[in-house]
């Protein structure tokens, strides 16, 4: 399936606050739909599906690329959950987001597609690229891509910048001095639940 591109508002409604898909709030605090209003007790299965489905919207990945980060997080030494988690944070368009260059994921992922964003001086184009330690990430050095970014800026979508990026707002240049902390993860979600989920999937 194909990345969501319907009602943001909506996912929201149903799986809880997402910072990285919209920065707007919901005006009613229940599920969408009919039986939205409807108090009814949830399978356990229903409950993780719950999980892994935050994780897909917030970060904008389909279920064919979060079943690939799956089977590379079970691969990895660690937690796989927080592996999972540092995987998809270290996106290039999740950190553009980070950096507070963009107010939403989609919105970061619409700058790299664009050509707006350089990493290493060299501009990159493909979302998906896994940030590594050291990687200077920045703003194509053009007036449309400064203004765009500047307008950005305005209005940032999370407040706090991660201790494992720095910022420059004057040259727009950010860098990675490291992997991500599970505390600096903005999104609640409860990945373990994840891991239960595709343990008999993947």
């Amino acid at each position: 399936m194909a990345r969501y591109r319907g009602p943001r508002l909506r996912v929201v409604r149903r799986l809880g606050e997402l910072p990285g898909l919209t920065r707007k709030n919901a005006r009613r605090s229940y599920p969408p739909g009919q039986h939205g209003q409807n108090r009814r007790k949830r399978s356990e299965y229903a409950i993780r599906l719950e999980e892994k489905q935050k994780l897909r919207f917030n970060y904008g990945v389909s279920e064919k690329q979060l079943i690939t980060y799956m089977r590379k997080a079970r691969r990895a030494a660690g937690s796989t959950g927080q592996v999972l988690l540092q995987l998809l944070e270290m996106r290039l368009d999740n950190t553009v987001f980070r950096l507070g260059i963009a107010g939403t994921i989609p919105g970061a992922r619409q700058l790299v597609n664009h050509g707006h964003v350089t990493v290493n001086g060299k501009v990159l184009d493909i979302p998906s690229y896994q940030c590594k330690p050291g990687d200077v990430i920045a703003i194509r050095n053009s007036e449309r891509s400064k203004a765009l970014v500047q307008r950005n800026m305005e209005y940032p979508g999370l407040a706090n910048l991660p201790n494992h990026l720095e910022f420059d707002k004057n040259t727009m240049t950010g860098k990675v001095n490291g992997l991500i902390e599970r505390e600096w993860i903005a999104l609640s979600i409860n990945e373990l639940l994840v891991v239960e989920y595709y343990s008999r999937k993947v």
